[in-house]
């Protein structure tokens, strides 16, 4: 979620809506995906026994390779479409202190337990949920002798259908428990999510066949979706308006992490640990009981510090 995308939301809105608001954008992200799933297996049941492509500089692409550049090129004409994009009413902000980032390191110091906790929390889960996804079609067809076409398409409709309600999920439980008077309720309701992911994903591996797997993938998808707008949506609330570009690109570097090093971690521990076909099933077990609990950890550590963080906030 692209810090310019946080600064828009975080003027659009007003500031009880905004977590709600980030939630609803990460059902784009999240549809995305699971159109890049469908094309993705349609495409490469059409180019595995196509001939190389050849580009310019590039070279030849294998079919694997094709699938990618078929699938990403239409996201180059739609970006076309931000320029569509009305630019919102800024609001107020205090005047900026001198020396650059100073005011940005300010805050992160009065705030310091409450972003780590933030940080931490959720970027485990966003480790976990990633190695989830990047290795469910492997699992597939590993595991249940689903061929990777049909897996991919399959498996790219359901993330479709019930991916998008996690966000939503979560960020009415956020607004139920604002409403009662909830300072945590942002965090609280991520920690939820969390909660909600560890078991859905776990009875996904023990599915007795494909039939079984394909059922169980409804409600791990929406779970491990489910802490990810709130996770952006928690950080504007807090944040004064002319730093909230800025904190959100912080967060995305550090959520980047996760992304980056849970779908490898996974695959060390098929490689190493649990070798064989059965291995993706094994490892999805440890990283979702390793890093599914830590980030509940953090996230049940974070509630106060988050509260107090809310409370010296402008209300505005």
């Amino acid at each position: 979620m692209s810090p310019s995308t946080t600064s828009l939301i975080g003027d659009y809105f007003p500031k009880k809506d905004i977590p709600l608001a980030l939630s609803v954008f990460q059902i784009g992200p999240i549809a995305g995906s699971g159109i890049a799933f469908i094309i993705g297996g349609a495409v490469l049941s059409i180019v595995e026994s196509a001939d190389p492509l050849v580009l310019p500089i590039v070279g030849a692409l294998a079919p694997w390779q094709q699938t990618f550049v078929y699938v990403g090129a239409p996201g180059v004409l739609l970006a076309a479409l931000f320029l569509i994009i009305r630019e919102p009413v800024r609001r107020p902000s205090p005047p900026p202190e001198p020396g650059g980032g100073s005011e940005l390191l300010a805050f992160y110091r009065r705030h310091t337990r409450t972003i780590v906790l933030h940080h931490l929390g959720f970027v485990s889960l966003v480790l976990m949920g990633y190695a989830f996804v990047f290795w469910s079609v492997t699992f597939l067809v590993r595991i249940h002798g689903v061929p990777a076409a049909e897996a991919s398409q399959t498996f790219g409709w359901i993330f479709l259908i019930f991916g998008p309600l996690g966000p939503i999920l979560v960020a009415a439980i956020a607004r139920y428990l604002t409403d009662r008077g909830r300072l945590d309720a942002n965090i609280t309701a991520g920690m939820i999510g969390g909660i909600m992911t560890i078991p859905a994903v776990l009875a996904l591996q023990f599915a007795s066949d494909a039939t079984w797997a394909f059922i169980l993938f409804a409600p791990a998808l929406l779970a491990v979706n489910s802490p990810f707008g709130i996770a952006s949506g928690a950080l504007p609330v807090i944040t004064p308006p002319n730093l909230r570009a800025r904190v959100a690109a912080v967060y995305m570097l550090t959520g980047a992490t996760g992304m980056m090093f849970g779908p490898p971690l996974a695959g060390a521990f098929n490689e190493y640990l649990f070798t064989g076909p059965e291995g993706v099933r094994y490892s999805m077990i440890v990283m979702t009981c390793l890093f599914g609990v830590i980030g509940v950890a953090f996230l049940w550590a974070a509630r106060k510090p988050y509260a107090e963080s809310l409370a010296a906030q402008d209300p505005s």
